[in-house]
């Protein structure tokens, strides 16, 4: 969402900010502080007595030599704290667990934050496990069946909102052109669900539809299928299974204004 008219950013929160939700895109790769400053042009004397602020406090953590810095355990609790009290979450979150029961793949619930999807909850499947959990985790809104979902129900000034300047290749499949993105975007408004065809991770076919309890959508549900074992029958049979969770959690939940869910 844009920033509020009037609002005066302040530098040095603005500078925080950026610094940790940097270090929490580098996951579990921690950073010195020589790549910390190239990447964010801020002087190493500054960003230093910053690091060391953000440690003491625990929103960042340094190794035993003092050069290595990482996101702290603070991040932790105030994700946790975000998921908590989220109130969409407690009504998506059985749904997901009877899709998993009922297909054994993996679904996904995420939110449209920006040029990004943010990724909510997730319900893995017995058959294909990551090796880490997605909860948290960032993924650009256009290579992603959750982002162009949602990216679908946008046009013109709003969609240039939830795109970056560029679009940049994830996989071999990722599209990159501008009017390819929109051609797509405008079959998925058609057909009522989003596509990934490998553009976000090799071997991934991707399903999404979006949740209309806010207008236009922020919130969708997806499934992600190996393309190894997906065949036409297996396709059409998730599809339909997302649908009609998509259309029961929808009914259940008010439709409300973007502008006034808490969101």
């Amino acid at each position: 969402m844009s920033e509020p008219a009037g609002v005066r950013e302040v530098k040095s929160a603005a500078r925080t900010v950026e610094l940790l939700e940097h270090l929490a895109a580098r996951q579990n790769r921690p950073a010195r502080l020589r790549e910390l400053s190239e990447a964010l042009g801020v002087p190493r004397s500054s960003l230093h007595a910053l690091l060391r602020t953000l440690a003491k406090h625990g929103w960042v953590r340094a190794d035993p030599t003092g050069t290595l810095y990482g996101i702290g355990i603070r991040a932790l609790l105030a994700g946790t704290s975000y998921l908590d009290t989220d109130p969409y979450l407690p009504l998506v979150l059985p749904v997901l667990d009877e899709l998993r029961e009922q297909l054994d793949e993996t679904f996904h619930f995420g939110r449209l934050d920006g040029p990004d999807v943010v990724y909510l909850a997730t319900r893995e499947s017995s058959q294909y496990l990551r090796p880490y959990s997605r909860v948290g985790r960032r993924l650009p809104a256009y290579s992603t069946s959750l982002g162009k979902s949602l990216l679908s129900a946008r046009t013109g000034s709003e969609l240039d909102e939830h795109l970056p300047a560029s679009l940049e290749a994830l996989t071999a499949h990722t599209i990159t052109d501008r009017s390819a993105l929109e051609k797509d975007l405008e079959e998925t408004r058609q057909r009522g669900y989003a596509v990934d065809n490998q553009e976000n991770s090799l071997g991934l076919k991707c399903f999404a539809v979006p949740l209309r309890y806010a207008e236009p959508a922020v919130d969708a549900i997806s499934a992600s299928v190996p393309i190894a074992r997906l065949n036409p029958q297996r396709e059409a049979e998730v599809i339909q299974a997302l649908r009609n969770a998509g259309d029961r959690i929808s009914r259940v939940i008010t439709p409300v204004s973007v502008n006034n869910a808490w969101v």
